[in-house]
């Protein structure tokens, strides 16, 4: 499957953050977020986000820890969201699909054209083979296996493990995501769209609200 002609980036968050989120003008990573206690639900797996923090780097930039990047998909259906609705053992946080997440769509060209402004200037993207991705390079120019980005089924006998690999390819940004590139909220279903609505009123930004059920599990 060739690249899509505007490759998007997608970032899952607890609806109770949103509030922080905007009044900071920032998305932060864990590093941050592990400083800030109390500023809204965590819904990834601690065990994997200590790892993030503590012993995965870049190969391209191995002094950088995963968890000081603000991580964001390829896909808006991810295996992640997968393990959130069905309420996965080693999640802390149990609320399933349609209480809570919310996902946030950036636009890649809007994004690559401010990438020296985003925290230290590098946009770094972590998947089997890391690379950085520097000014005047499009998502498209990525090797990205757009198949198993797309992919509905990514796990069973006859599915290939590269599948899953392939569906799980992050976008990490070092430091933080100004909020002000963020250009869709996707919720599951209208009774969020005014709770998201409200948290945004009076923000200077304000990103479009769509109901995306096909972004769920």
């Amino acid at each position: 499957m060739p690249a899509p002609a505007q490759p998007k980036i997608y970032h899952i968050i607890h609806s109770d953050r949103l509030a922080s989120i905007i009044a900071d003008g920032f998305l932060w990573p864990d590093a941050a977020m592990a400083q800030r206690q109390g500023v809204g639900t965590t819904i990834g797996m601690s065990n994997i986000k200590a790892r993030r923090l503590n012993e995965l780097t870049l190969s391209c930039h191995p002094h950088l820890r995963v968890g000081h990047c603000t991580p964001f998909y390829f896909c808006s259906r991810s295996v992640m969201l997968y393990l959130i609705y069905r309420r996965n053992e080693e999640l802390t946080y149990k609320g399933g699909k349609s209480r809570s997440s919310i996902w946030k769509l950036i636009s890649t060209r809007r994004l690559l054209g401010r990438n020296r402004t985003i925290g230290a200037g590098r946009l770094l993207c972590r998947m089997p083979v890391r690379i950085t991705l520097r000014t005047g390079r499009t998502l498209r120019s990525l090797a990205i296996n757009w198949d198993a980005v797309q992919a509905r089924q990514w796990s069973g006998n006859a599915v290939s493990r590269s599948v899953k690999e392939g569906k799980q390819a992050e976008f990490l940004i070092e430091r933080a995501f100004p909020w002000r590139l963020v250009e869709r909220i996707g919720v599951f279903s209208q009774g969020y769209v005014q709770p998201v609505s409200q948290a945004m009123q009076g923000a200077a930004h304000r990103p479009e609200i769509e109901i995306r059920r096909d972004w769920y599990y």
